[in-house]
């Protein structure tokens, strides 16, 4: 791959993660905003003291021009860098066409870069978390998400190497085994941080989680899809036009 098509695919990467951010965007706040605004209301209504300062930033705006500035800008960002990673992994992770290959991209970024690192250090609203342990909880999060990604580089490796003797089934259900396991037991050997003050509302913080977890989903697939399309009218236009043609008005026949 030349360096004009890898800058190609970047500025195409960056619209598509443009496109998926605006997706990440309206979940984020029909279904992320409520859950915020009513923890920290539950925070307000149990602080124990109340310090009268000045407010720099309204939270009207936080909600609306903050997260938009916020959503879009890492949109277009992780668009990028995706299309990076996605450059060097055609071909190096199957025999797939420029959509199956984004797709999967997506899936397995989507596994190591959130679901991995999720399901040992959720995602928490204010008023939940103890502020004495942030610096900690940091560092756990982001080496949870550094051996996720390093997992799965390993189990997608380890499922090459294991077809030409196993088969492809049996080597994916083997890779799988072996990044399950792993994963496993780096849960057992990192700590835990689950302090949640005993009167915070459960609905609010499962509420909150799942809808973390619909952002970073959306986002995901939705460049995935995005991007496929975009890349592969690059790497194979003509299987691109073909598409195209095959979906648009086809002409009738002349009668004879």
């Amino acid at each position: 791959m030349n360096s004009a098509t890898v800058r190609t695919l970047l500025v195409r990467g960056m619209l598509a993660g443009l496109a998926a951010g605006m997706l990440a965007l309206l979940v984020s706040y029909f279904l992320g905003e409520p859950s915020v605004d009513a923890a920290i209301a539950h925070e307000e209504a149990h602080a124990h003291e109340h310090e009268h300062g000045v407010e720099v930033v309204s939270r009207t705006m936080q909600s609306t021009a903050g997260l938009s500035t916020g959503v879009l800008v890492y949109g277009v960002a992780f668009g990028g860098i995706a299309a990076l990673a996605y450059c060097f992994a055609l071909g190096r992770i199957g025999r797939f066409g420029p959509r199956a290959s984004a797709l999967l991209l997506a899936a397995f970024g989507l596994i190591a870069l959130y679901v991995v690192p999720f399901l040992k250090y959720p995602a928490n609203p204010p008023a939940v978390g103890d502020p004495d342990t942030i610096g900690q909880r940091t560092t756990s999060y982001l080496l949870m998400m550094v051996l996720g990604v390093l997992l799965t580089v390993g189990a997608v490796i380890l499922g090459k190497r294991l077809a030409p003797r196993l088969g492809n089934w049996n080597a994916t259900v083997a890779a799988g085994a072996f990044f399950v396991l792993a994963v496993g037991l780096a849960y057992a050997f990192l700590p835990s941080f689950s302090k949640v003050p005993e009167h915070f509302p459960a609905a609010v913080l499962w509420e909150f989680r799942l809808a973390a977890l619909a952002v970073q989903v959306t986002l995901w697939t939705a460049f995935g899809l995005v991007f496929g399309a975009l890349a592969e009218r690059v790497l194979a236009p003509s299987r691109a036009g073909a598409g195209e043609q095959s979906s648009g008005t086809r002409k009738a026949p002349v009668p004879q």
